[in-house]
């Protein structure tokens, strides 16, 4: 599991260990583990011998360490050039290392680079880039190296532009190919299009894990995480024992709602599935083992409900919405649950003492919420969790997970070839599976949107994908998981 901090719990961490080092201690650490990380991409791009790398230098610390990791690199043979976007406010002993070390500053871009490095600004700015900032980025963007390959671009700390304690990207901001960061992720690196933005992430270690002495701002899973909270059978079980999920999905207008649902839960750890709903008859024709009714009154005994998607807007929905959560089971409620939620008529339904899962994706989140998750969706899906007392599962490309108490889960695995209609039902069946099994709320829908986000990587390698393409491919991703 990776964890990630706001920018005030980083800032207080490094107070605290600034407090018993000598001056610029962490900042040398800093430049020092930036510099490394620069050296190995320049190795695969000929050398740092002879390399040329151009730094965008704001002002501050973020610029500082990228000068003093300049220095580091011209020592090594590098012709390091450095653009100061703010000279009158420029670090000055970091421009001093440079200086000595045979490194020059310019006024200009130059004609080719083989690395650029992004010290524009650090955590503490807030907007996008300024316009001759943003300028600047752009024309770098476009310089070439050693045989035309385009220049890498590494961001000091994050990329530029980005709101960090959010992800959000409110403006211009600069698209790195490599983040190397100091102490701790931040939410940037894990959350929104600010994720994106960062590439891939390189953690150096400064010193500040033991005075991180807050919660983190957000958890990011991983595969030995999903492995082990994903249930297994045992010698003695059986098909009760593993949970029975009932699914409260589809209708005759969309019965394959009820199909896909349906097939996320069979990928599941339950031993049993049983169906509810006026799609029951497509749904024992396609899959055999599901136990079918009418309606959820006589479905017989089930460990969790997946109740909306596909399931209308009429009475006979609402009827089956209400015996759902009169039950005292855990419930995921999807897509038209969601919205029959809405008027408000299904307020004191919802004032339940059982687990609550909620799974919206925008539109349905701003349909329930009064307004759009906006700039900072964890800290929207944490209000909506709030209010609603469940677990939100607001889906995007980096799907958020957030519970009652403010606990932020953010998935690594998202995929564009998961924006395809079904793909939400897939996800909800498969969720269901995991709450009907014993896993908590939070685990099983962090450990669902981890899973149906590698279903869609595995799907995506053989062309265009349809939700059934999704459903299919969460058995094999689920044998390489869990081995």
């Amino acid at each position: 599991m990776r964890r990630a901090w706001r920018v005030s719990d980083v800032r207080s961490a490094e107070k605290s260990v600034m407090a018993g080092l000598p001056e610029g201690t962490l900042m040398q650490r800093a430049a020092a583990g930036l510099a490394r990380r620069c050296a190995l991409l320049l190795d695969g791009t000929g050398g740092v011998y002879g390399a040329r790398v151009l730094l965008l230098v704001g002002s501050g610390d973020n610029g500082g360490d990228a000068l003093y990791a300049g220095a580091a690199l011209a020592r090594r043979g590098a012709q390091v050039r450095a653009l100061l976007l703010t000279p009158e406010r420029v670090h000055l002993a970091g421009l001093a290392a440079l200086r000595a070390a045979g490194g020059f500053t310019t006024r200009d871009l130059p004609p080719r680079s083989e690395l650029v490095v992004d010290g524009i600004v650090g955590i503490g700015a807030s907007g996008g880039l300024r316009p001759a900032a943003a300028a600047i980025v752009r024309q770098a963007g476009e310089l070439r190296g050693r045989g035309g390959a385009r220049a890498l671009v590494v961001a000091v700390d994050v990329p530029s532009g980005v709101a960090v304690d959010t992800g959000d990207v409110p403006g211009e901001a600069v698209t790195a190919d490599v983040t190397v960061t100091f102490g701790c992720l931040k939410p940037a690196h894990v959350l929104g299009p600010a994720a994106i933005r960062c590439g891939a992430v390189d953690l150096v270690d400064i010193g500040l894990g033991p005075a991180l002495v807050t919660g983190p701002a957000v958890r990011v899973p991983d595969a030995a995480d999903i492995a082990a909270w994903w249930p297994r059978p045992g010698a003695t079980s059986d098909k009760y024992s593993r949970g029975v999920v009932g699914l409260a999905t589809g209708s005759a207008a969309y019965p394959g709602a009820a199909l896909l649902s349906t097939s996320g839960a069979l990928a599941g750890p339950t031993g049993m599935v049983r169906y509810a709903g006026s799609a029951h008859a497509e749904v024992v024709r396609a899959h055999p083992s599901v136990v079918v009714a009418d309606k959820v009154a006589d479905a017989g005994r089930v460990q969790a409900w997946v109740c909306g998607s596909g399931l209308g807007s009429g009475p006979q929905a609402r009827t089956e919405l209400r015996s759902v959560l009169a039950t005292s089971l855990p419930v995921l409620l999807d897509a038209d649950a969601i919205n029959l939620l809405v008027g408000g008529e299904h307020a004191e339904d919802l004032r339940r003492d059982a687990p609550l899962v909620l799974t919206p994706h925008d539109g349905e989140f701003t349909r329930l919420a009064g307004e759009s998750p906006g700039a900072d969706r964890a800290g929207a899906a944490a209000r909506l969790a709030a209010w609603t007392n469940a677990v939100v599962l607001l889906k995007g490309d980096r799907t958020v997970v957030a519970t009652p108490a403010g606990e932020i889960w953010a998935n690594p695995t998202g995929s564009p070839a998961l924006a395809t209609a079904g793909s939400g039902d897939v996800l909800a069946g498969l969720l269901g599976s995991l709450l009907a099994a014993g896993v908590p709320p939070v685990r099983a829908a962090v450990a669902a949107a981890y899973v149906h986000g590698l279903a869609g990587r595995w799907a995506a390698r053989h062309g265009p994908v349809t939700a059934p393409d999704v459903a299919a491919a969460l058995r094999p991703v689920l044998v390489d998981l869990l081995g």
